[in-house]
Parts: structure tokens; C-alpha cells; sequence
């Protein structure tokens, strides 16, 4: 039986003259991109932040601020689909089971979660939760939560996910038995995840926020803030510490970080190599950096022209300058990458498959197998996700010696997701980490997944990520997830040159806080366990 049951508690070797001339900054990749120069480096490490063990300081007011900020930011963890809106959904909502920091699923609002084949779950709901109206937490709140994925109208983010749950049914007010289409043994993973965090039955009015989570809403406008204040009757004993957390979105990059260093901003996400090297320098801030799988890649639609052609496609993915962006753009904060979303330290990463090298004769050959050779193509990119204009004007510089002429044109940033993403021929994405690699592959590669960004399509794939979550045995499941890996190596349209690390900044005076694999800002929650000094 499957018990869930405890209390909470590869190298290009030519260097060129421009290389050894210029230092390894941003402003000296536009030396390099002028000069035209290919590179080849490896990895910089560096060290790993550590917290010494104090008493956390109950009370104050922590002030916070991403990247992400919009008219469609939102209260609903359906609908959630950026690092803001996971870190203001795990405000003010739970889920049946959470993460911590090894990426092991543990209960949360579920006691306990067992199973004997992996298709029937019986859930156990924790006594005694409230939601922050006062309601008692009961299996009709579950139920519903859950099953409001399946409806189309909808419109959520989880529905590949949910077209698992064949029947969700209470066995007693306060135990659910969950019936699934087919064995997945990774289903307190996937209930642990932003989309299926537990709202009140029938709840309609998103902008309240009425969860059982650590805050209680005090006010949110989209695009620009979000303020909750402690919950007093949070299910986890001694938690939250704060009494306040004011979460700002703030899209500019400059301006989150001068509010950083002058005090108005405790902590802020999504830093650059140099905002690392400023922080450092004043040695009253902090740096937590998440080795993670969070990506940043170029999507190539293969359902509309030119990607619809495999030769082009198979040019671009020779044209990646993986270490140039590694060493350039991100200062060695990331990895070379093999456009698979499989990173190299996961225990399910196919290392057979070879690294694909920066060749520009076999793009060029490529480019001309599809009829391309001296063609035009316009890439789009947005300054806030991370190394796509610099992607793009490198790609750009590389390809006019590959016999194509491509143009960068950057677009605003607000608007980008609903009006670009996934819509160009040639465009940017950017993925935060999953927690395992069938939400990762379900959610970005299977044929009908709403987020499917290239618009590829391939049976044998989708038959493979069916048949993968319900394979126990260890080494059949890691071959599955490498053949999936191998077949989106060969004909899948999106480009993964790099992985990058989660870079996020705080005052010395925030306590509590830690770098987490499952993303950025403790995995979304570091408004639960930070705490601010006097």
C-alpha cells in the first residue's frame, strides 16, 4: 500500500581574440554580439547561502515585490499563471498536501492520503481547520475545489490534470475518496501544486480570498498590490510570523532594486547577475539562489509556417548559444541546457541523449533544407523574461552567418502572456520549476494541454506520459520519461538553451528565509516562515 501519513513537521573548444579581450559582464556580451564572436566556457559555481538558527521575532510588516504585475493578475489558483500569483494564492490558501524544501509532498490540509494501487485515494481532512470566515473545512469543500478543473468554462490551468479524476465522492463529512482514470502514484505531488489549492464550496467572488491559508486578505489591485494580515487561526501552530505582508508587483528591473537597497522593499524576486553583485558589495542584503528548473526558452509554433517545417526548427536548435548565455548573460548562474525541460541534476534526466553543440554549418544546412536560405524571421521578446532580448540579439548576430537574417523586435511586458505567448512563430516563454516531471511534461507537452507552447503533437508521447504514472517500478519509469525526453529532443519546437537559477534579494533584516528548489521566494510561501528584526 502507498501511505502518505505523517504529521506536519558539453563544449564548443574555439575561442576567439574578442573573447579573451572582453570581461564576462552584460555590456561585454554587446562587445561580443558586435564583434560577432562564439564561445565556449563552463560552469561558475558559487556558494550557497546558510542560516544560523534564531527565534523567529512575532509581528511587523513585511513589504515584498516580483517581477510579475498586470490587469489580469488574479485571486483564483485556477487561473494562476506567473510567480505573483502563486505567491499571493499561497497567502491565502492551503492545499490537501504542500511541498517543503526536498520537494517531498507532505500533509497539509490532509491528515493523511493513502492508496494501494495508485487509482484509489482515500483522504483523511485534518480536524478542527476553519476557513477565514469562520466555516469549518469539510469534504464538500474539497470536492469542489477539485472537480471545478474538470469544467472547460473554466478555463484552469490544472484541467489536463484534472481529466484524471474519474469520481470525488465524501465517504464522511470529513474523508473523500478520490478515484483516478488510471494509476498515478505521484498524486500528493500533484495536489500540492498552486492550481489545486482549497477554496469554500460554490465560491464565486475571487477578489475575497477566503481560504484557510496563513493571511486574510486586506486589499488587492491587480497590477499593483496585494495585502493580507495574519490569520489567527491558522491550522499550523506559531505560524505566520508576521502580522502584515504587503506583496508588490513591480515590473521595472532598476526600480525593484534601488526600493530594495533604499529601504521601501525587504525582499524582492527575480534578480540579475549584476543586481547579485551590488547586494553583495553593501553586505546588508542577502541573496538566495534556487538551483531549479526554471527555464527561459524560445518557442518555435510548429503548427504555423516557418516552424511548421522540421528542417527549420532542427536550424534553430542548432543556432542556441547555451554557454554563451550561461557565462554572459547570467554570470554563471545557470546551466547549459539540451531543449529538454528535464534539468541535468534530476534523478529522471536522460544523459544519453547528446549535447546539441552551437553549429552554425549545420543550422545553415538545415535553414537551406527548408527552402530559408536568405530568408526573414522576426522574433519576439519582453526585457522581464530573463535572457530573451539577449537571446535574441545573439541569435540574430549567429544567423546571418547561417544564411538567415532575423529580427529582434521587443514588445512591453504588460499584456505579454495574453497577447504574445504561445501566438508568435518565433516568440519567449518562461517556466517556472514543477515539482515532478509529469506535471512539467502534461502541463507544456501533451498534445491537448492548454499550454502546449509549440503546438506539438505526437502520439506516442501522450501514450507514454499516461503510462508513466502509473509505472512503480523505478527504472521502467526513468526509461519512459528518457524516451519522452529523447522525442522531444528530435521534433519538439521548444528551444531550452538554459537553465537558470532563482535569484531573489532581502534586507538583512528579513530572518526565516531559504533558497528552495521548487522556486523562487521559498517556492512561492516565504511570506509563512519569514520574520523581520527590529
Amino acid at each position: 500500500m502507498s501511505k502518505f501519513r505523517q504529521e506536519f513537521k558539453p563544449v564548443n573548444p574555439s575561442l576567439t581574440q574578442a573573447i579573451t579581450e572582453v570581461s564576462l559582464t552584460r555590456r561585454g556580451m554587446m562587445k561580443l554580439l558586435s564583434a560577432g564572436a562564439i564561445m565556449s566556457t563552463g560552469l561558475v559555481g558559487f556558494p550557497e547561502m546558510s542560516f544560523a538558527a534564531e527565534t523567529p521575532v512575532k509581528g511587523g510588516k513585511l513589504r515584498a515585490a516580483v517581477a510579475n504585475a498586470s490587469a489580469t493578475d488574479t485571486l483564483d489558483p485556477a487561473k494562476g499563471s506567473n510567480s505573483g500569483d502563486y505567491c499571493r494564492q499561497f497567502m491565502f490558501y492551503s492545499g490537501l498536501t504542500e511541498l517543503d524544501k526536498n520537494l517531498t509532498a507532505t500533509p497539509a490540509l490532509a491528515e493523511s492520503i493513502e492508496s494501494s494501487d495508485g487509482i484509489t485515494w482515500q483522504i483523511k481532512l485534518r480536524p478542527g481547520v476553519v476557513f477565514h470566515d469562520g466555516k469549518a473545512l469539510t469534504a464538500q469543500d474539497v470536492i469542489w475545489s477539485l472537480n471545478r478543473h474538470k469544467d472547460p468554462a473554466v478555463a484552469s490551468t490544472a484541467i489536463t490534470q484534472a481529466k484524471q479524476f474519474a469520481s470525488i465522492t465524501a465517504v464522511s463529512p470529513s474523508e473523500i475518496r478520490l478515484v483516478l482514470t488510471q494509476s498515478n502514484f505521484d498524486m500528493p505531488t500533484v495536489l500540492a501544486t498552486s492550481p489545486f489549492l482549497i477554496l469554500r464550496e460554490n465560491t464565486k467572488d475571487f477578489s475575497k480570498a477566503v481560504g484557510t491559508g496563513p493571511f486574510v486578505l486586506k486589499s488587492f489591485a491587480p497590477g499593483v498590490s496585494t495585502v493580507g494580515v495574519k490569520n489567527p487561526h491558522y491550522w499550523k501552530p506559531g505560524l505566520p510570523h508576521l502580522d502584515e505582508v504587503e506583496l508588490m508587483g513591480v515590473t521595472d528591473q532598476a526600480a525593484r532594486i534601488n526600493a530594495l537597497m533604499s529601504g521601501d522593499l525587504h525582499m524582492v524576486a527575480t534578480l540579475s547577475s549584476n543586481d547579485v553583485k551590488r547586494l553583495r558589495a553593501s553586505g546588508q542584503f542577502g541573496v538566495l539562489e534556487s538551483k531549479s528548473g526554471m527555464y527561459t526558452n524560445l518557442i518555435v509554433r510548429t503548427d504555423m509556417k516557418p516552424g511548421s517545417n522540421e528542417d527549420f526548427v532542427l536550424g534553430m536548435k542548432y543556432l542556441q548559444p547555451r554557454e554563451i548565455m550561461v557565462k554572459t548573460v547570467m554570470q554563471g548562474f545557470g546551466q547549459v541546457a539540451n531543449d529538454t525541460p528535464v534539468p541535468p541534476w534530476h534523478p529522471m534526466f536522460n544523459k544519453d541523449i547528446p549535447q546539441r553543440p552551437l553549429d552554425i554549418e549545420k543550422a545553415k544546412y538545415h535553414f537551406k533544407k527548408a527552402g530559408m536560405a536568405g530568408a526573414s524571421a522576426e522574433i519576439i521578446t519582453t526585457q522581464n523574461i530573463e535572457g530573451s532580448v539577449e537571446g535574441g540579439q545573439l541569435i540574430q548576430q549567429l544567423g546571418r552567418s547561417a544564411g538567415m537574417n532575423f529580427q529582434v523586435r521587443r514588445v512591453p511586458y504588460d499584456g505579454y502572456w495574453s497577447t504574445h505567448w504561445t501566438k508568435d512563430p518565433l516568440g519567449y516563454g518562461s517556466i517556472n520549476p514543477r515539482p515532478t516531471v509529469d506535471l512539467l511534461l502534461s502541463q507544456f507537452y501533451l498534445s491537448d494541454a492548454p499550454n502546449n507552447e509549440s503546438g506539438w503533437k505526437n502520439a506516442q508521447f501522450d501514450q507514454l506520459v499516461v503510462a508513466a504514472r502509473g509505472e512503480r517500478d523505478a527504472a521502467r519509469r526513468k526509461q519512459m520519461y528518457g524516451d519522452m525526453q529523447q522525442l522531444i529532443y528530435d521534433h519538439s519546437g521548444t528551444l531550452i538553451p538554459t537553465f537558470i537559477s532563482s535569484l531573489d534579494g532581502h534586507s538583512n533584516k528579513v530572518k526565516g528565509v531559504e533558497a528552495w528548489p521548487t522556486g523562487m521566494m521559498m517556492g512561492y510561501r516565504f511570506h509563512e516562515f519569514a520574520w523581520l528584526t527590529a
